[in-house]
């Protein structure tokens, strides 16, 4: 199937070297995928997305005038990460998480690290996200980041980058899960044989965590998962894991506040609550104190928290963690709370609210990827070789008018990966990785993560929302 003509076109290829040699970890995929003919690996293929399908896999379009539901694209060509990648990647991402919440656990306490001038005190308390009302307040057990998702890259040559951290609410797990099931579907008796890592006890590693933080320690304390509702682009992936972890699934109105206490409305009565999951931003979660125009919260809620009486993950004001100029400064937490180098490298990164900086933006604006702080799933950014000079100049007027709400990084030639196109066609895409990191009683790292691939040629935008697809991971017990 992959035995055709493909060209690497000076990528670097997750697959193939420069000279068309297959990599080592690949060799026994490549075998396997050689002998089977274009018709039964559509007929896999077609397999796989009547699943989806019938499964209700999908992410949400805001805006689009076609509908809102979308069926997650999938890409049966899977990616491979060699156990010796995969244990820097774990390093790297476990020393990452720690310098986080040592992080937001500093600037909501002593602020050690503004006083030592490692981070200028401007960029911490301009941060859309950071929560003032929450100074000097104790999370339980000092974990504000519960559940991670950061996103890595690879350059032209082939190192493993950080391109950002994604500390409020992640998203993409539920796909992990699903394209493993059905690609063992696709493939049943090829996963023992190539070595690959299971995945499959994510739901039970993210309930003790989330059981970790319940409130006085409890032992078998009541879960719950709050959603923003049907409406929200990943509420697939909220039923998915509620379902997975065996704990019900809430909108705000089916919890109040009684006497600082948060109580499940059910059939039965009220039930306490000890412990909210929740995928929905800090703005929306208690129109009392933060939006009081949000009717997806619970009034009350942030004082049933301040009283210790309910735990919440991920805690109240990790956003500023998520905002992309603190990203630049994460290589300098890791060295001042863990007297460590990063294991795995931020991107290089230009800040526009730094005159040098701004300067150098301006000036070279076609060459750079320009992004907003506090945008996501690729929307806010513009990618200058792509642009046009009306888009370069839009963006210019934007710096300029405020320059604390932009970085800049030079373009990188993210690494590429066989994906299928018109059919069984095998060409070239660039991808990412997105894996999923808890942090409870320890910190645990899913083997694998989320491969998102841009399906579009030539694009360097992954994100579901802008037309990318995932694709399986595969993590092999040892090298080969």
């Amino acid at each position: 199937m992959l035995s055709g003509r493909y060209a690497t076109e000076g990528f670097f290829d997750e697959m193939f070297m420069a000279d068309g040699q297959v990599r080592p970890h690949y060799r026994r995929l490549m075998e396997r995928f050689s002998n089977l003919s274009a018709e039964e690996f559509l007929q896999k293929k077609q397999a796989v997305d009547a699943s989806f399908l019938r499964l209700g896999i999908t992410f949400t379009v805001y805006g689009d005038e076609e509908g809102t539901e979308r069926i997650f694209p999938f890409d049966l060509i899977p990616r491979i990460i060699p156990d010796k990648e995969w244990r820097l990647i774990d390093e790297g991402l476990t020393q990452r998480i720690i310098a986080l919440n040592m992080f937001l656990h500093d600037i909501y306490h002593d602020q050690r690290i503004i006083k030592e001038g490692v981070i200028p005190a401007p960029y911490i308390l301009s941060a859309k996200h950071f929560r003032r009302e929450f100074m000097g307040f104790n999370v339980p057990r000092d974990i504000y980041i519960h559940i991670c998702g950061t996103d890595l890259i690879r350059d032209d040559s082939g190192r493993y980058l950080v391109l950002e951290d994604n500390g409020r609410c992640p998203s993409g797990v539920s796909y992990v899960l699903e394209n493993r099931v059905a690609m063992k579907r696709a493939f049943p008796n090829f996963f023992e044989a190539a070595g690959v890592r299971p995945v499959d006890s994510y739901s039970s590693d993210l309930l003790q965590t989330l059981r970790h933080i319940a409130p006085g320690g409890k032992e078998d304390p009541t879960v719950v998962l709050l959603t923003p509702g049907v409406y929200n682009s990943a509420y697939f992936e909220h039923c998915f894991l509620a379902r997975q972890m065996g704990i019900e699934i809430v909108e705000g109105r089916d919890l109040v506040v009684r006497d600082a206490k948060v109580y499940m409305r059910t059939t039965r009565g009220l039930e306490p609550v000890d412990v909210i999951y929740r995928r929905l931003d800090d703005d929306f979660l208690d129109p009392s104190v933060f939006r009081r125009d949000s009717v997806l919260g619970v009034p009350g809620l942030i004082n049933a928290y301040r009283a210790g009486q309910v735990s919440l993950a991920n805690s109240i004001g990790t956003g500023v963690a998520d905002d992309k100029v603190i990203y630049y400064f994460v290589p300098k937490m890791i060295k001042f709370y863990l007297g460590q180098d990063p294991i795995i490298p931020n991107v290089d990164t230009y800040l526009a609210s730094e005159e040098k900086d701004l300067k150098y933006i301006l000036d070279h604006l076609p060459e750079l990827v320009v992004k907003a702080a506090n945008e996501s799933g690729g929307y806010g950014m513009l990618i200058g070789p792509k642009a046009s000079r009306s888009e370069i100049a839009d963006f210019r007027k934007k710096i300029v008018a405020e320059p604390r709400n932009f970085i800049a990084q030079p373009t990188i030639s993210l690494s590429r990966h066989p994906t299928l196109v018109d059919g069984v066609k095998a060409e070239g895409r660039h991808i990412d990785l997105r894996p999923f990191i808890l942090h409870g009683d320890k910190v645990r790292i899913m083997p694998g993560g989320l491969t998102r691939v841009a399906l579009r040629k030539g694009s360097l935008v992954v994100n579901s929302s802008q037309g990318g697809g995932s694709k399986d991971t595969w993590v092999l017990y040892g090298d080969e």
